[in-house]
This record gives structure tokens, sequence and C-alpha cells, in this order.
């Protein structure tokens, strides 16, 4: 491809189009995808273990049993074990750096007594049974175990499942190992639509969950979209985006080799920088072009580029952050002089790599969670953490006194609502114990 045709001037007719395509790009699937995913979550409720046999077949090419979709407990041991020593090492480095960031976002219960006596509080629990769906399409994703995983025993989940695609050939080991290193209790060998609709009601051999959380492709998302209620979800994740904001300190080949970071990941991810400097876009895409060249996965990375590419020249910097804050990346590097000036502006982004920090440095071993809010829902939505294993109950205590300061007004206000036996609960609870309500 020919990366200056990337290069597009953000205040030009031109460079609003693709600004606001860019924009929307968190939009609907289509109407095949939503019909196909209503058709295989109801088999998979009507017919249970057969329907999940028979898309493993079909989608993922793999003939097993109803016993062989779980991978053996020891099996996740027994890879971990076998993995050469580094990468044992690596595992368990990223693993401690995620606990240790996790544990810091644990919330406690709390009561407190009031002015009129009234005690109230917050009982804060773990949920009971967690799902994480980790992809296994065209890569192998250990490191969302790891990030799904660890922040649900953090929470206190005790129990934890994992579905991921595998090919006949079984997943990679060093997912087996992520599972062991993770805590995860069992690993079951299917994926897509029909994986979330066994986790959200249940088969014979897959218990159903509480909660589903982890990103997947369009059929994986929708399918979680249309499972809510019947269990929670975390989100519903799109492909991985990300936006680099340079000035003219930035280095340009490192901020092409961000982008592609991005760009491999899935031929439908967006990779953007923003700029006010012609010069530096015109340098940034020159990198683009030299490392496309010997990328292994170029071809994915191209067809990214090519559908979600971007190379903005902004006229100014307040067009820069409106720019960031209309999109609301996943991803937001700030390769910028002084960045904790530009980061005190930013309102929306799932993570903010500031002054030059690697956005794979966040995907491994920095510790925050790499699951986060794309396509523009980090306008509203916050990255994956302890909180979304974690439920939420209140805790109302009241004594006589306390009812005849307060009881009074509560009657009052249901009846300016018509509802006249809210009124007379408390009033009964007012009156003397022989009195006649």
């Amino acid at each position: 491809m020919n990366t200056t045709d990337l290069i597009v001037a953000l205040d030009a007719p031109a460079g609003r189009r693709r600004l606001a395509r860019l924009a929307a790009r968190g939009g609907t699937v289509g109407r095949d995808v939503e019909r196909g995913v209503v058709r295989i979550l109801a088999d998979v409720r009507r017919r249970g273990d057969a329907a999940l046999l028979a898309y493993t077949r079909r989608f993922d090419g793999v003939r097993t049993t109803a016993r062989g979709l779980a991978v053996p407990p020891e099996a996740l041991s027994a890879a971990y074990e076998a993995q050469p020593a580094a990468v044992r090492r690596d595992l368990a480095l990223a693993a401690r750096r995620i606990r240790a960031f996790h544990r810091r976002q644990r919330s406690a219960s709390w009561e407190m007594r009031d002015a009129q006596g009234a005690r109230l509080g917050v009982r804060v629990q773990p949920l009971a049974r967690v799902g994480l769906y980790v992809p296994g399409g065209r890569a192998a994703y250990p490191s969302t175990v790891l990030m799904t995983a660890i922040p649900a025993r953090v929470a206190g989940v005790r129990s934890l499942v994992v579905v991921s695609p595998a090919g006949p050939d079984g997943h990679r080991p060093v997912m087996l190992a992520a599972c062991h290193i993770a805590g995860v209790e069992t690993l079951y060998r299917v994926g897509g639509a029909q994986a979330i609709a066994a986790l959200a009601y249940g088969t014979r051999t897959i218990a159903p969950v509480d909660k589903i959380v982890g990103p997947g492709n369009a059929w994986v998302a929708t399918a979680k979209r249309l499972v809510y209620g019947t269990v929670d979800i975390d989100s519903i994740a799109g492909p991985s985006e990300v936006l680099i904001v340079a000035d003219t300190s930035a280095r340009p080949d490192l901020v092409a080799a961000d982008m592609l970071a991005q760009a491999e990941h899935d031929p439908v991810a967006a990779a953007m920088c923003v700029t006010t400097s012609a010069p530096l876009a015109h340098r940034v895409a020159a990198a683009l072009a030299a490392q496309l060249a010997a990328l292994p996965r170029r071809t994915t990375a191209t067809r990214a580029l090519t559908r979600f590419g971007a190379i903005f020249v902004a006229p100014t910097r307040a067009a820069v952050l409106d720019l960031v804050n209309r999109l609301a990346p996943e991803h937001l590097g700030l390769m910028v002089r002084q960045p904790r000036t530009w980061l005190a502006r930013v309102r929306h982004a799932g993570a903010i790599f500031v002054g030059g920090a690697p956005e794979a440095f966040g995907d491994y071993v920095a510790g925050p969670n790499h699951v986060l809010p794309t396509g523009g829902t980090a306008r509203f939505a916050s990255p994956l953490g302890v909180w979304d294993f974690e439920k939420r109950s209140t805790i109302i205590e009241v004594g006589s006194s306390t009812l005849a300061r307060l009881g009074p007004a509560v009657a009052r206000l249901a009846r300016l609502e018509g509802l006249e036996a809210h009124a007379r609960s408390i009033e009964r609870r007012l009156a003397p114990p022989n009195g006649d309500h």
C-alpha cells in the first residue's frame, strides 16, 4: 500500500469524512451475523451438548465427545511444567504485576450510623461463578487468560472457567500453562457464539455462570449482548484500536511501530495518529512503509491500515484534543513534550500511555488490564477490573426511634405516589402495639 495515502488534513473535507467513519466504527453488526447468532443461541439452549459438538465440528474442524470438551485439570499443570524456564518466568512476572495492580482495586464493605440513628451500609461480595472468553482464532492469547482470570481471583471468585476455540491439535500448551498460573478451574475446547450460549444457559457438560467476560469477534460480541440479562457481561468488545498523539519531539519509527502493533491484530483494527506537524506525518508514513515490508503479519496489518488507518494533520493543539475525545480510543499514546499537560485534558480513553510508553507494554506486564473499552465506548466504560467481579448489597437497619422520626415523611411521600399500602406499612409500625391500623 502507499502509506502516504493515510495522511489527511483534519480540517479538509476528506479529513472530516475519515474522522466520521472512524468515529462510527463501533456501530452495530450486520443482520446476517445477528440472525446467525440468534439461531446458535436457541439451538444450544434447546439441544445443549449436542449443539456444541456440532458447531465445534463445523466451525473449528474438531470432532470430539461431550467429555472431550473439557481439558483435564492435570493437563493444565503439566503444560506449565513443560514450558521452558524462560516462559515460566515471563508468565510469572506478568501474573505478579497484574495481581499487584488489581489488589489495589478491591472494595471493602462498610457501615455507618447516621444522625437519625439508622444503620446503613454496603456489603461487597464476589460473584460465585464466572466464565472467561479467550479468543483463539488467529492467535493464542495467554495474556488474556491472565488479564481476565487474575482480577476475578483477586475479587474472590471461587469458580472460574475458560472457553476458547481450539483446532484439531488442541490449544497451544502456553494457553494451558497460563490457565494454570492464573488459577483457572477448567478450560473448555469451545468458542464462538456457541460457547457464550453454553456459559449463559448451561449444558450437561458446562454449568451456567453468573457473568461472562473477555473479548471476541463480532459473533462473540453479539452473543454476549443477546444473553445479557440471563447473565451479566463486562462489555461488548470490538476490534482493537490505537491513537497516537505526536508532536515534533516524537520518533517517527516508534509512532509507526505502535500503530503496527495494533494493525497486526485484526484486519479491522484501527491504527491512527494525529499531529500538528505535516513533516512528521510524512516521516511516520515512510516509517510505516519500511516496517510493513518486514512484518510477518503484513497482510493483516495492511488491510487494517487500508480500512481504518489514518495520519491526521490537525491545525491546532485544541483540534488534536477534540479529535482524541471524540474518538475515545481504546489505547491512547501521548508521544509529546510535557505529556502530563496533555493528560489533564483527555476525558475519554481506555488506557493512556504517557511519554512514549509502548502500548505493547500494557498488553503484557505493566499491570493494568488490557481488556479495554473499544469503538468509542471509553466515553462511558472502563477497563476490566476487580470491580467487574464484585456485587453489592445495601444494608438498612432502623430502630423504633429512627422510624418515629422519619416514618411520617415516608408515609406522606408514598401517598403522593398513590401507594397507600406503602404508607400503611409504615404507620402500622408507628402505631401502639394494640392500635387498630
